[in-house]
């Protein structure tokens, strides 16, 4: 069973949220930009960042003349702040070999520093209008209910995935390019993975729906939890380095997460060995970049 194109295209054209990204004139170096910060991220928390950056770093060769900390600073608390340094290191090398352009093709993207299979094809297909399938968590779930009938999609199959999604994509070029858009905003806004709400889905058929929406039979999926993990911890040890301009003692990081010295330094141990943070050789600590400033 398909995901009809005509139905989903027009539900799409009537109804898609007014993202900033998906606006005329952006470029595809903003588009890259979202794709990063929308990895783990919502919407909502990512848009007023993405507008700043655009401002701050309108093309590569922008972001690559400002520091590892500069960026690191500007990420905020948008979380995984690795995704940031990438980034940075992404924009030197579009400088310095691609002419400031980000590339059009897939496997191109994917010699990027920093660019997966889902952001590499995200990319081509939303910068560049190009017919390549792109599958996130909500388009794998559209297709598990619509297609297959299952209640959630099985663990991640690259292969199985992609070539799932190619042969539901139009022909042409440009309504396939808006189809993957289509597919996951149905899966973002409409086919969600808590609460469906099937009445207002634009699918007139569904392999789940008309299988009378059976549970689903798996292991049920792990919540991922944040107050009091390693996370939470390296998250907060990132804050007090953010807020100074300057190398900070040990103390100053200590305060922070005083009733777990062993937690707080894993976590500091492990932002260490990310990169994110440097010592000093006096001891003192700071961001990436600033150590030895």
């Amino acid at each position: 069973m398909a995901v009809e194109s005509s139905v989903l295209l027009k539900w799409y054209s009537d109804t898609a949220r007014d993202l900033p990204w998906r606006r005329e004139g952006v470029s595809a170096w903003q588009i890259l930009m979202s794709e990063i910060m929308l990895q783990q991220t919502p919407v909502v928390r990512v848009s007023p960042i993405w507008e700043e950056w655009v401002e701050r770093w309108p093309v590569p060769s922008a972001m690559a003349a400002s520091s590892q900390a500069e960026v690191l600073r500007a990420w905020g608390k948008l979380g995984y702040p690795r995704r940031a340094l990438r980034l940075h290191e992404c924009a030197g090398v579009l400088a310095a070999e691609h002419g400031d352009v980000v590339p059009e093709d897939v496997d191109t993207l994917l010699s990027l520093p920093g660019i997966g299979s889902y952001t590499a094809r995200a990319v081509a297909c939303f910068a560049y209008g190009q017919r390549v399938p792109v599958v996130d968590t909500n388009v794998r779930r559209v297709v598990a209910r619509a297609v297959h009938g299952n209640a959630e999609p099985g663990n991640p199959s690259n292969t199985r995935d992609l070539a799932d999604v190619a042969a539901l994509l139009p022909r042409t070029r440009a309504r396939a390019a808006t189809y993957s858009a289509a597919l996951m905003e149905l899966g973002a806004l409409i086919c969600t993975a808590r609460t469906p709400n099937c009445e207002s889905c634009p699918l007139p058929n569904c392999a789940w729906v008309a299988s009378g929406k059976p549970a689903h039979t798996g292991p049920p999926k792990k919540v991922q939890k944040f107050a009091g993990t390693d996370r939470q911890v390296r998250g907060k040890l990132m804050a007090v380095l953010r807020e100074s301009h300057r190398p900070v003692e040990r103390a100053q990081l200590d305060i922070v997460w005083p009733n777990d010295p062993g937690q707080r330094d894993r976590a500091l141990h492990s932002l260490l060995v990310d990169g994110l943070v440097e010592q000093t050789d006096d001891g003192l600590f700071a961001l990436a970049g600033e150590g030895t400033a």
